[in-house]
């Protein structure tokens, strides 16, 4: 027994790093889900610049927001970097003033966002398939709820 640990540790330690960038120095390339974390985050952003500028669509749009704040987090966490530090990102701004104003540029900001997410979900590895197929999916529904 004692012999076959001995083995398996030898086996062990011998096994190559192959692959394994850890210690070659290289920085990891950006993940192809980046710019979908960041426009979640973005479109959490523009969600509370929203309520903040109409307070009557507080209870509308609050679980939205919350929404897009979860698929910014959790995409983060699948990407395995935290949000950009280095620079503030700008705060998110709204130009209208009036509910069904803001719910236009919403809407308008929704759009894209599904598509992208739709884009993303199709050419995404078998493992973030059902991730990206579910923030598409609320993406499309968002644009429902601001009809």
């Amino acid at each position: 027994m004692l012999r076959a640990g001995a083995l398996v540790a030898l086996g062990g330690a011998a096994v190559p790093l192959t692959g394994c960038d850890l210690f070659d120095g290289k920085p990891k390339p950006p993940d192809p889900l980046e710019p979908l974390a960041a426009e979640a985050a973005d479109l959490a952003g523009r969600y509370r610049a929203a309520i903040g500028a109409a307070s009557t669509l507080a209870d509308r749009l609050t679980p939205i927001a919350d929404a897009h704040q979860a698929h910014a987090d959790e995409l983060r966490r699948v990407i395995g970097r935290p949000a950009p530090s280095g620079t503030p990102a700008a705060p998110s701004t709204v130009t209208a003033t009036e509910p069904d104003g803001l719910l236009a540029e919403l809407r308008k900001a929704e759009q894209p966002a599904r598509e992208n997410a739709a884009k993303a979900c199709a050419a995404a590895p078998a493992e973030r398939v059902a991730l990206l197929g579910s923030i598409a999916a609320a993406r499309a529904t968002h644009l429902e709820a601001l009809k």
